[in-house]
């Protein structure tokens, strides 16, 4: 558990950093925006290097964060389906907005730790 100082504790981006700055969320939010609602499977199918134990957590994550929703159909073989949420849509724009910026600097940003 970290430890945070008190006037960090209700800082917004602090916030917002701790939910997205790991390394998948921005990206499955990406891949069900481009692709609409899908399965487990066709996620982690657009997605390199990414364990089923850890794109499952992540997604658990999203959901409690209420980004995304999960729903399970009451079928055999069991079908779950994901899919952005009002809010994981509002988020869209921004993260659209960080991945321009990023493809444009990329060079300069990757260039600069080496």
């Amino acid at each position: 558990m970290k430890i945070v100082p008190k006037e960090y504790a209700a800082c917004p981006i602090r916030n917002v950093i701790d939910r997205f700055g790991n390394k998948w969320s921005m990206l499955i939010l990406y891949i069900l925006d481009k692709g609409g609602t899908l399965r487990f499977s066709e996620i982690q199918r657009e997605m390199v290097d990414i364990s089923q134990k850890m794109l499952s957590t992540t997604l658990k994550r999203l959901e409690e964060d209420r980004l995304i929703t999960r729903t399970v159909y009451p079928e055999v073989p069991p079908r779950v389906e994901y899919a952005l949420t009002e809010v994981g849509k509002s988020l869209m724009p921004h993260i659209l907005g960080l991945t321009a910026w990023a493809v444009e600097h990329f060079d300069d940003v990757a260039g600069s730790n080496s």
